[in-house]
C-alpha cells in the first residue's frame, strides 16, 4: 500500500511500458519522454544492448560480493578503461549517485584530515546526510544536520578564494542540473582547480546527470579542459539499472582501508553487465556525437519560439528553458499533448530527452511548448 505523500508526488500517470524515446501510459497513450527519469533513460527504455547484457548475466551469477573477484567485473573494468579520463582509471562501485558523492567527500577527508566542502549556489548532489549537505536548497536541508559545508557562487572566479588550507574539498557540477541548466564556464573551473593545487585542496566533479554522452562529450568537464581528483557518475551508465561509481586518482582511492567503506551491491554482476551494455551503446552509437548534433538542433528550435522565455541554455541534450513566470502550468500542458518534462527549480522546464530522438521529435516537442504558450496567451 502506497503512503498518501507518495501519492500526493505523483503525476496522474501509470506508465506501464517504455521502447526508445517513448514511453505509454495505462490508457494506451503515447509521450515523447524528455522526463527519462531525471535523466537515467538517457540511452533510451529497453536499450537493446543492456537488455542483452542483463539476461544474459542473468543465467550465470546475480549476486557476488566485492570480497570476490567476478568475470563480468574484468570485463566491465576493461571496458570502463575505454571512456574514462585517463587520470581516473581507480574506480569504486556504488549503485546511486548520492553514494558515490558520499564515498567522493569521505575519499578526500581521509586524504587530507580535514573537515570543510566548498559547494555552490544551485548544486544538488543528493539527499543522503553528506551529499545532503553539499546541496543548495534550504528547502531540501531544513531539519538535518549538516558537514561543514560553505557555499559560493556557481560561475563567478572569485569564488575560488573561498578555498583555503582547512578546505578538504571543492565539489561542483560541469552543468549544473536542479540549479537550472546551468553550464560552468571553463574559466570558474579553472580557477577552482588552481585553487585546490595550491592550498590542498580535493576537487570532485559530479557528473551524475551531466556525463556520458548528453552534453556532447563523455564527460562535460572534457570540453572546458581541466581535470578533477575525483568524479561521480552514475544515471544512465547502466541503461537506467541502478549503478553509480567513483573514479579518482590512484593515491586517493587508495588512502582507503578495508573496511572504511563498502557496499552490498555496489558492483554486483548485474550492474557490471548493465554497464558493459551501457558503454558498448555508447561507444557503438556514438551517443556523444549524436547528442551533440541533435541538441544544437533542438536548442536552435526552442530559441525560435515565442513565448514567455527568458533564456534557453544548454549543451547537448542537457537542456533548460526558462520563463518568465512558474513552469507548472506548462509542465503539466505539455503532458496533456504527450510530452513529459521536468522542473529545475521554480522557472525553468528541464529537457532531457534519449539520445535517439529525432528531428521530428523535435518539431513535435517544440509545436506542443508553442501550443501551450498560446492556449496561455502568452
Amino acid at each position: 500500500m502506497a503512503s498518501l505523500i507518495e501519492f500526493q508526488r505523483r503525476r496522474g500517470l501509470k506508465l506501464v511500458r517504455g521502447e526508445a524515446q517513448y514511453v505509454w501510459d495505462s490508457e494506451g497513450r503515447r509521450y515523447l519522454d524528455a522526463h527519462t527519469g531525471h535523466g537515467a533513460a538517457f540511452l533510451g527504455h529497453g536499450p537493446p544492448r543492456v537488455l542483452e547484457a542483463l539476461k544474459e548475466q542473468m543465467e550465470k551469477l546475480i549476486v557476488c560480493p566485492t570480497t570476490f573477484s567476478s568475470e563480468i567485473m574484468y570485463s566491465c573494468l576493461e571496458l570502463l578503461s575505454r571512456v574514462l579520463p585517463r587520470s581516473l582509471m581507480n574506480v569504486y562501485f556504488q549503485n546511486s549517485g548520492t553514494e558515490a558523492v558520499e564515498l567522493a567527500l569521505k575519499l578526500a577527508f581521509k586524504a587530507t584530515g580535514r573537515k570543510r566542502v566548498l559547494a555552490f549556489q544551485g548544486g544538488f548532489h543528493g539527499r543522503t546526510l553528506g551529499s545532503l549537505s553539499v546541496t543548495w536548497n534550504p528547502r531540501y536541508r531544513r531539519g538535518f544536520p549538516s558537514l561543514e559545508v560553505r557555499f559560493a557562487r556557481f560561475n563567478e572566479l572569485s569564488s575560488a578564494d573561498a578555498v583555503d588550507e582547512s578546505t578538504a574539498a571543492v565539489i561542483v557540477e560541469p552543468v549544473q542540473g536542479e540549479g537550472g541548466i546551468r553550464p560552468a564556464i571553463p574559466d570558474f573551473l579553472r580557477e577552482l582547480r588552481r585553487a585546490c593545487d595550491d592550498n590542498g585542496a580535493i576537487l570532485i566533479f559530479d557528473e551524475v546527470q551531466s556525463g556520458f554522452g548528453r552534453t556532447g562529450f563523455i564527460w562535460a568537464h572534457q570540453s572546458r579542459g581541466v581535470e578533477p581528483d575525483a568524479m561521480t557518475a552514475g544515471k544512465c551508465m547502466g541503461g537506467g539499472f541502478p549503478v553509480s561509481l567513483v573514479a579518482a586518482k590512484g593515491w586517493l582511492l587508495e588512502g582507503i582501508e578495508g573496511g572504511e567503506h563498502g557496499s552490498t551491491h555496489g558492483g554486483n554482476p548485474l550492474a557490471c553487465a548493465a554497464i558493459c551494455g551501457g558503454i558498448r551503446t555508447l561507444i557503438e552509437d556514438r551517443v556523444p556525437e549524436r547528442s551533440f548534433r541533435t541538441g544544437s538542433k533542438l536548442i536552435s528550435m526552442l530559441k525560435e519560439l515565442r513565448g514567455p522565455i527568458k533564456e534557453v541554455r544548454g549543451e547537448g541534450l542537457m537542456v533548460g528553458l526558462e520563463l518568465e513566470g512558474r513552469v507548472d502550468p506548462v509542465v503539466e500542458s505539455l503532458e496533456r499533448r504527450g510530452v513529459l518534462v521536468s522542473k529545475a527549480g521554480s522557472n525553468v522546464i528541464r529537457i532531457l530527452p534519449p539520445y535517439m530522438i529525432s528531428e521530428e521529435d523535435i518539431y513535435f516537442l517544440t509545436e506542443k511548448l508553442e501550443e501551450t504558450f498560446v492556449e496561455q496567451g502568452s
